[in-house]
C-alpha cells in the first residue's frame, strides 16, 4: 500500500487549517505557499475535502476554508479514505465479502485480513488533533534549535 500524493497534501491541508483557522478562513493559496503544494492541486483536494463536507469554503475578498468539525473529530483514516479510497493491501478484501474463488483455500488470506486490520486500527487511532499537536511540537523543536545555534 503507498499513500499518494493526493492523501498526503489532504492531511497536510487539514493539519494547515486546523493551525491557523479557527473563525477566519485560510486562503488557499496561502495554505499552498505554506506547505510547498501547487494552488491548482491543492484546490482540487479542497474540492473533495469541501464535497464530503469535512471542510466548507467562504466567498469573497475575505474567503477561504474553514474546517466543519473540531480537529479532535477528524480520524487520518476517515482522510485518507476519501482521497485514496480502500486501503486493502489486496483486492479481494476491497469488497465487505471477500468473493475470491480462492479464499477458502487460501494460505494467505488471514494473513492480509490481520494486516488490513493494523492498518485501519493504527490509521483511526490517530485524529486531525494529534497531527495538529506533533506539528506545533515540531516547530516549537524548529525554533529552540534555531535560537540554540545563534546562542552557540
Amino acid at each position: 500500500m503507498k499513500i499518494s500524493t493526493k492523501g498526503r497534501y489532504a492531511l497536510r491541508l487539514m493539519i494547515d487549517l486546523a493551525c491557523r483557522s479557527g473563525d477566519t478562513p485560510v486562503s488557499l493559496k496561502d495554505a499552498a505557499d505554506r506547505q510547498g503544494i501547487s494552488p491548482k492541486y491543492l484546490e482540487q483536494i479542497a474540492g473533495l475535502l469541501c464535497k464530503a463536507g469535512l471542510v466548507r469554503s467562504v466567498r469573497g475578498a475575505q474567503g477561504g476554508y474553514l474546517l466543519s468539525r473540531q480537529p479532535e473529530e477528524y480520524t487520518v483514516g476517515e482522510i485518507l479514505r476519501l482521497t485514496e479510497g480502500n486501503l486493502a493491501p489486496v483486492a479481494c478484501l476491497e469488497d465487505p465479502e471477500n468473493r475470491c474463488s480462492r479464499r477458502e483455500q487460501c494460505a494467505t488470506v488471514d494473513f492480509w485480513t490481520g494486516l488490513y486490520a493494523v492498518i485501519n486500527q493504527y490509521i483511526d487511532r490517530y485524529t486531525l488533533a494529534d497531527l495538529v499537536r506533533a506539528e506545533r511540537s515540531r516547530s516549537r523543536r524548529g525554533a529552540a534549535d534555531g535560537q540554540n545555534e545563534k546562542d552557540g
